[in-house]
């Protein structure tokens, strides 16, 4: 074969290519991931005790202010026995002051006078475990929501744990999404983020980052992240699927065309252009863009990768870089 056929050599005609120039950018890292919509606070209306439901004090999808009576469930047992309670306490209350001033004189001795104060304690921890369960037939809004749909009537006899009612907080959303472990060194809280879905078409909700999980997954090696959204308007509802973008602070970073790398199983490579001959260099990625790719190591700003006729050159060829004749 006569020296230098293959084109591609040191040796043959220069190849063609097409180049582009590394250059620094001013760019904002942005990361797109999925959420999941979960109400600021949220809990199941139950009873504490089994009991006769008498009144409903709320329609579906109400919302209620903190500590709004919502059920009321029979309390004439519990009213009762408060008063049974309350009656004992009096008593007890006479004989103690009747008491102190006995013992004064020597009349009662220090050990009855020591036995009427503790029934007299009994009683009024009697009449406050009464007044307990008197309490507990009132069933109240912890924080202030929106109620969901009842699942009680009047006259149902609830057991603890059975549920009422849903009660959610809505005015702040939590929004839950998993961030691979590698971005984790760019999470803080008060991150801004916006979230989109496809419930409202061009609807954007901007939030913050709140708070970031203390773990990361060994399985998928991902992070929980949660954010806070203001949602005054209700338009989110708890469990909505969201599509999340967190953004870092503008940086400077080097960039080049996505169409300059040349792939080797793990490991990324780009030819640059040197002397008009093609020098083969492996680099280190960072974040990618539509179009172009950061390079955190490998090149420096100005160097020119070729982006086209990769697959002809040779490590050391000569090339014809087409896009600097252009410009000449």
């Amino acid at each position: 074969m006569r020296p230098g056929a293959s084109g591609a050599g040191a040796s043959g005609p220069p190849v063609p290519v097409v180049t582009a120039p590394a250059r620094n950018e001013r760019v904002a890292r942005e990361l797109k991931a999925l959420g999941t919509a979960v109400a600021n606070e949220s809990v199941e209306v139950t009873s504490k005790a089994s009991n006769l439901v008498t009144s409903i004090r709320f329609r579906d999808g109400q919302s209620v202010k903190r500590g709004q009576v919502l059920v009321q469930l029979d309390s004439a047992q519990a009213r009762a026995d408060l008063a049974v309670a309350n009656a004992a306490l009096y008593e007890s209350t006479s004989q103690f002051d009747r008491s102190r001033e006995l013992v004064s004189t020597n009349v009662l001795s220090q050990q009855q006078y020591d036995q009427i104060e503790a029934a007299l304690k009994a009683n009024q921890a009697r009449v406050d475990a009464a007044r307990a369960k008197l309490d507990e037939t009132v069933i109240r809004a912890p924080f202030a929501g929106r109620v969901g749909l009842r699942r009680v009537s009047v006259g149902t006899l609830v057991n603890p744990g059975d549920s009422i009612t849903s009660l959610d907080d809505t005015s702040v959303m939590k929004v839950d999404f998993t961030v691979p472990e590698t971005f984790i060194s760019g999470l803080r809280e008060g991150q801004q983020l916006s979230a989109t879905t496809s419930v409202w078409p061009g609807k954007v909700f901007r939030g913050k980052v709140s708070s970031v999980d203390s773990r990361v997954d060994a399985t998928t090696r991902a992070i929980v992240v949660r954010a806070k959204v203001p949602n005054d308007d209700g338009l989110l509802r708890p469990g909505m699927f969201l599509n999340v973008t967190l953004t870092n602070e503008a940086r400077d970073a080097l960039v080049i065309p996505e169409e300059a790398l040349v792939p080797e199983q793990s490991r990324q490579f780009v030819y640059v252009v040197e002397d008009g001959r093609a020098a083969r260099r492996e680099v280190q990625i960072g974040r990618r863009e539509p179009g172009k790719v950061e390079i955190i190591a490998g090149l420096k700003d100005g160097d020119r990768v070729v982006i086209e006729g990769t697959q002809k050159v040779r490590e050391g060829g000569a090339v014809r870089d087409l896009a600097t004749e252009g410009e000449a």
